[in-house]
């Protein structure tokens, strides 16, 4: 609820401008593995960047997050970079 709020207030930029107006790469290549029932990933295309998460579905949103903190994207422009 409160994340529709604050849409109202700063409405999310289009992924693809959000791309093109941080620099972030159309395509990232990502590494993946499983331990102890999590999903990691990291990526050669973004040293540093690795992030987990319990399912699929979660791990797109955690990558999503980690880019967008990776190319320093202020949370009021937007939430998400790659849809699924």
């Amino acid at each position: 609820m409160l994340n529709k709020l604050f849409r109202l207030i700063f409405p999310a930029q289009h992924p693809v401008d959000l791309a093109r107006n941080f620099n972030i790469p159309q395509q990232i290549r990502f590494n993946f593995q499983t331990k102890n029932g999590w999903i990691i990933a990291t990526s050669d295309d973004l040293p540093g960047f690795i992030t987990e998460a319990k399912n699929p579905q979660e791990l797109l949103e955690m990558i999503n997050d980690g880019i967008l903190t990776y190319f320093d994207v202020p949370r009021r422009v937007g939430d998400v970079v790659y849809n699924p």
